[in-house]
């Protein structure tokens, strides 16, 4: 029998924190191993649950959800958690910084059960649950932001191609249309995909997004 997604949950809202938290119980494959109100808290949690993935509200007391995210499942972290954010706000700073601090992807709390439950179950599987027209609007709107960085190595681990189909990635394409613009089966851009991720530890689409663009290979 597999293994239930271990769930840890954190909202400072009561009433939401508890919906959230009974309807994630009530799935067959999940279970909540623990919730808090606060960021200082599911870091404690984490630690003792080590949960797969953490349902993260961004506004809490003690610690933001952001920082919390940073220090879960940032660079450097040596056990990284996968986080999914779930917020008030649509493609806001708040979201854009809790991406770039390592989150797997976001939800608003407005979403439909249904939609929450996938997004767990998506981000379980350790892929990042942004569809490409919204890291299209992300990009479009932070780009600018994301600069390129002073040390960034101008020999990367990636061949001609891998480059081209990070270049795409970052500018926000699925891989079917990849495979069209590529002229190459969906199955072989996924390949392509997951060696890019793996050649340069990158956990998903969006720290790819980010990466390409610290390295200056999009602007």
């Amino acid at each position: 029998m597999t293994q239930p997604i271990r769930v840890a949950v954190c909202d400072d809202q009561v009433l939401i924190r508890t919906g959230l938290v009974t309807i994630i119980d009530a799935q067959a494959d999940m279970e909540v191993v623990g919730e808090c109100g606060d960021g200082e808290a599911v870091l404690k949690l984490a630690e003792q649950q080590r949960p797969d993935v953490v349902v993260m509200d961004i506004r809490m007391p003690v610690l933001d959800g952001i920082e919390a995210t940073r220090r879960l499942a940032g660079a450097g972290v040596r056990h990284p958690a996968k986080v999914l954010v779930i917020t008030t706000f649509n493609l806001d700073e708040y979201v854009y910084e809790a991406l770039r601090a390592g989150a797997s992807g976001f939800l608003l709390k407005d979403a439909p059960p249904a939609q929450l439950l996938l997004g767990i179950r998506t981000v379980a599987t350790g892929a990042a649950l942004l569809d490409p027209e919204v890291t299209r609007q992300l990009v479009g709107r932070y780009a600018a932001r994301i600069r390129p960085a002073e040390d960034a190595p101008r020999d990367l681990p990636l061949t001609p191609r891998e480059l081209e189909v990070l270049r795409l990635i970052a500018d926000g394409l699925s891989n079917k249309e990849i495979a069209a613009a590529l002229l190459l089966s969906q199955e072989t851009v996924k390949t392509f995909v997951s060696r890019i991720l793996t050649k340069l530890n990158l956990r998903d689409r969006v720290q790819a997004v980010v990466y390409a663009y610290r390295q200056g290979l999009v602007t």
